[in-house]
């Protein structure tokens, strides 16, 4: 006889059919998974816009009004600026990722394939003008909105003038002379058209043949280049200025030529660009800066490779940044050695190709050859003053001082320059430069050093009375007056660090930076572990916790946030925005403080969830950011206060059909006595009484990350922790804390033991434990299953093994010898190979390989310019040789990383087989079984399932 079922006893089976209804996430969602990407609100703060992206396909674009909700969506928007005066905002629409697709498969060529839109929106009736394909556009930053922008090349080359149409004759004060309709030039330098727009007015202007283009800051002129034409001999060639205001067009220079990187002066009076007008064939082209200005009719060349103060065999280099002082008096610009012509009678074939390493060199011969394009576009600073009756120019630079910036935003009368020469064949060992510091003069060019074989670095106070630097070697904070020469040493006597206090590796520790200056210099905001120290630069005054150690008491961490970008000193009783992260709980949120008092910080929000940074309204007490944990995908808010808040997006809905995870914080003491933390991520479905496999995912130190979202996504090659948990798994991420000289022992001590202590739990399966890492992560599991048999299943991603031949090898992606990484970081051995053999031999897998019992999947890809793939080959043929279970997966010309999404996408499959194998039972994929043979290459992979045995 059935019973009646209780109403609450309904409910709990109710309850528990809706969790057996969602289901686990497969490898078909990655591509849909949204994630939020820019994010900004107009200057009134009115307006808000964000992006959700997918990871593969067509993303939106969104604005609302925050008065008034009025919403708009733009399929595939990017790239959004509002107006100045936040009542029109442009943005750029992408072409629907299936056409380009298409075009890929078809292979098109770039002039044939579909290309982005320009949307131009007003914001008082939501009303949208659309502008098919452009290449760019630009907004003035102040002043009247406008917005010019610059169509790409009309794809149909066969157009023809229209009859009766005659070209006007172009005039200097005419811009209406330039929009006459001619065809385009197959040229792909030839320019294309310009329009420029008055978002109040409407009123629309087009200028034929651009090339490139500029506002100044207030909007009230804009500089283009035309190219001319081949086919219109009439067509515009040269430099022009426009006046947005009177509509006057001035001919800045006429004729052929290649101009650019024009660059106005902070008023806008003054203009200065590069240009060059040597003949087509020349290889190596004479550049020169031209100026302008509001009482000159037409440029005039300011500097030219025989300009007064030019070292003999140096030219104006055409890679240079042009930038004004901000008082506009100073002219900062690039100069380099004149290169030299390839000599076209030499014949290829007939000459070795080689590289000759020699032990003198500055650096080595790949790191030679990594920084061979940027080494032949560097240029060296100079300066000019540009009013100066004596016109001439001040290299501030050269070949043995490289590096200098300007100073007070250029208003200074001298750079801070460095250099490392000298000092470089060491950075092979230490993984880092040392540097010589000076105050170079900018009307003499007169150098004064200040700061001798630094280990750390230097900066200058924004209005240039103090240099700040850093030292390394002691771990000290210092200032340098520029008056008077004095050095202040600023946390002298002070107890508490200003490095990392859990630095465990054999170089010394770094800081933890400065915040921000204070009026005029006055004083500087330095961090340490939890709080924020204000220093006197002059040592004047005492230090003070400004954050009233209330960050150390509570172990919260406490970070300026800084809300402006363009201010360069907080007011002394500023009231800021401090970013706080509780080290305890792992929860996040944020403090206001009053900088001038000494009050404890203001809590205004704290919570399990993860905070970006906060962007606000330029001109409103307005912020928009994001926040969201492991449980909840992040979405975008706005708040006036932080304590109320908006919610504006919705991102990925379809994540509550899937069985999801949570994930909580765990604590363990390992065997000699340390206290342990991580993560353990569980099934949304979990259930105490069942028995769950278990992966153990680790690199250094993961558990700060606890309210993370992560995205199922097919990733680089680290553990794709949402897919394996969603399907049935318990995934343990530990931390590990390190010893000298004995990073895989470290390992052991850490991640076996917080196992160990999880096993306890009836509803972890003991039996059934595997291990992923990837990069140091990958050498860790390596060394594991040498040292213990507890591990069910293992996967290595880029692992090394053998320390001994690893130490000598390259980071061919830096070109930087491996030497630093085993005796300064994070290798740890603190020794050269010749000082401590018996460590390098100790902390290498290679030599244990025979102890090995786990069956292990090895990626290591051709390609990789971190870890050498030999490792990789070592590993696999040794335990082939031993006749280990082990396979091999080399992506080819792949990076250290998987960076090609259809490779992370198959390597998602076969670590879920491999990991089902071994720790659920499941079938083997035939990869597993019989591998891919080369004759198969391309054509199978192997992901069917079979009932035979690896």
């Amino acid at each position: 006889m059935l019973k009646k079922l209780s109403p609450l006893l309904f409910l709990l089976l109710f309850s528990s059919a809706g969790f057996a209804q969602k289901k686990p996430l497969n490898h078909n969602v990655y591509d849909s998974w949204e994630a939020i990407g820019a994010k900004q609100l107009s200057n009134n703060g009115l307006w808000s816009a964000y992006t959700i992206l997918k990871q593969e396909g067509d993303g939106n674009l969104y604005l609302q009004n925050l008065v008034t909700n009025t919403r708009i969506n733009i399929a595939r928007g990017t790239n959004l600026q509002f107006s100045s005066d936040s009542k029109h905002a442009a943005l750029v629409v992408k072409p629907l990722f299936k056409d380009t697709r298409e075009s890929r498969i078809k292979k098109k060529k770039p002039d044939d394939m579909t290309k982005d839109s320009l949307f131009i929106i007003d914001l008082a009736n939501s009303g949208i003008t659309k502008v098919a394909r452009i290449k760019s556009y630009k907004m003035s930053e102040k002043g009247t909105s406008l917005l010019a922008y610059l169509l790409e090349k009309s794809p149909d080359t066969t157009k023809k003038t229209r009859p009766g149409l005659t070209p006007a004759t172009p005039k200097k004060d005419d811009a209406e002379a330039f929009a006459f309709d001619e065809p385009e030039s197959k040229t792909k330098q030839e320019g294309t058209d310009l329009i420029l727009k008055n978002l109040t007015t409407g009123i629309e202007r087009t200028f034929k043949y651009v090339s490139d283009y500029s506002f100044n800051k207030n909007g009230k002129q804009m500089v283009f280049a035309c190219t001319g034409s081949k086919k219109d001999k009439t067509a515009p060639e040269g430099v022009f200025l426009l006046n947005t205001e009177k509509g006057t067009v001035k001919t800045l220079v006429n004729g052929k030529g290649n101009f650019k990187n024009f660059q106005f002066n902070e008023e806008g009076e003054y203009l200065v660009f590069l240009g060059e007008r040597s003949p087509e064939k020349k290889e190596i082209k004479d550049f020169n800066i031209y100026y302008n200005s509001t009482s000159l009719d037409t440029a005039q060349i300011l500097v030219d490779n025989e300009m007064k103060g030019m070292p003999a065999k140096w030219a104006v280099s055409g890679d240079t940044r042009l930038s004004f002082s901000k008082d506009g008096n100073k002219l900062f610009f690039g100069i380099a050695p004149v290169k030299q012509p390839k000599d076209t009678t030499l014949v290829d074939f007939e000459h070795a190709k080689l590289d000759v390493w020699g032990y003198k060199d500055d650096y080595l011969q790949p790191m030679q050859l990594k920084r061979l394009e940027t080494e032949l576009k560097r240029s060296y600073l100079t300066a000019m003053e540009i009013f100066n009756s004596d016109p001439k120019i001040v290299p501030l630079t050269d070949l043995k001082l490289p590096e200098a910036t300007p100073v007070a935003e250029g208003n200074a009368n001298f750079v801070l320059a460095s250099t490392d020469y000298g000092n470089r064949i060491q950075s092979q060992w230490t993984g880092s430069s040392i540097k010589d510091y000076y105050l170079v003069d900018t009307k003499t060019g007169a150098r004064k050093k200040i700061i001798e074989g630094l280990s750390g670095f230097a900066v200058a106070s924004p209005a240039g009375k103090y240099i700040v630097y850093f030292d390394k070697t002691n771990s000290n904070w210092y200032t340098y007056n520029v008056q008077n020469a004095s050095i202040v040493h600023l946390n002298k006597g002070l107890a508490v660090k200003f490095v990392e206090e859990d630095n465990d590796v054999p170089d010394e520790p770094g800081p933890y930076g400065a915040a921000a200056w204070i009026e005029d210099d006055k004083a500087i905001l330095i961090y340490d572990r939890y709080d924020i120290w204000e220093f006197s630069p002059d040592g004047k005054a005492e230090p003070q916790n400004i954050t009233n150690g209330f960050g150390r008491q509570n172990k919260i961490t406490f970070r300026y946030q800084k809300t402006d970008p363009e201010s360069k000193f907080l007011e002394k009783k500023a009231h800021i925005w401090l970013s706080a992260f509780n080290n305890t709980t792992k929860e996040n949120g944020f403090y206001k403080k009053n900088i001038g008092d000494r009050k404890n910080p203001e809590l205004v929000v704290m919570e399990k969830m993860k905070y970006s940074d906060l962007s606000k309204a330029k001109d409103a007490e307005r912020y928009i950011f994001d926040k969201g944990s492991y449980v909840n995908s992040p979405d975008v808010y706005v708040s006036s206060d932080m304590k109320t808040q908006v919610k504006l997006s919705n991102t990925n809905p379809q994540q509550q059909n899937y069985n999801w995870g949570t994930a909580e914080l765990v604590k363990w003491t390992t065997p000699k006595g340390f206290n342990a933390e991580g993560i353990l991520y569980k099934p949304e479905d979990f259930d105490p009484a069942k028995r769950y496999p278990m992966i153990v995912y680790f690199y250094e130190k993961l558990s700060d990350g606890l309210y993370t979202y992560n995205a199922p996504a097919p990733t680089p090659s680290r553990l794709n922790i949402p897919y394996f948990v969603s399907n049935g798994y318990l995934v343990f991420a530990p931390d590990i804390s390190y010893e000298k000289g004995y990073p895989g022992k470290s390992a052991e001590e850490f991640i076996n033991s917080g196992v160990e202590s999880l096993k306890k739990n009836t509803w972890v399966d003991g039996s059934k434990i595997g291990i992923q890492g990837q990069s140091w992560g990958g050498y860790q599991v390596a060394h594991l299953i040498t040292r213990t048999n507890m591990y069910a299943a293992a996967w290595a991603g880029a692992p090394v093994v053998n320390m001994t031949s690893a130490y000598g090898g390259m980071r061919w992606e830096s070109g930087m010898n491996r030497q630093f990484q085993y005796e300064k970081t994070q290798s740890r051995i603190g020794a050269t190979l010749w000082e401590k053999p018996e460590l390098y031999i100790e902390n290498s897998p290679l030599f244990k390989l025979p102890n090995v019992t786990t069956p292990v999947v090895i990626m290591a890809n051709d390609a990789d310019g971190a870890v050498p793939w030999y490792q990789g080959i070592e590993m696999f043929t040794g335990l082939r040789r031993l006749g280990k279970p082990v396979w091999m997966l080399n992506y080819n010309n792949e990076a250290h990383n998987l960076m090609q999404r259809q490779n992370r996408k198959d390597i998602q499959i076969r670590e879920q087989q491999f990991f089902d194998y071994y720790l659920k039972g499941a079938k083997a994929p035939v990869w597993m079984v019989n591998g891919i043979p080369a004759t198969e290459k391309g054509k199978t992979w192997g992901f069917e399932l079979t009932d035979e045995k690896p």
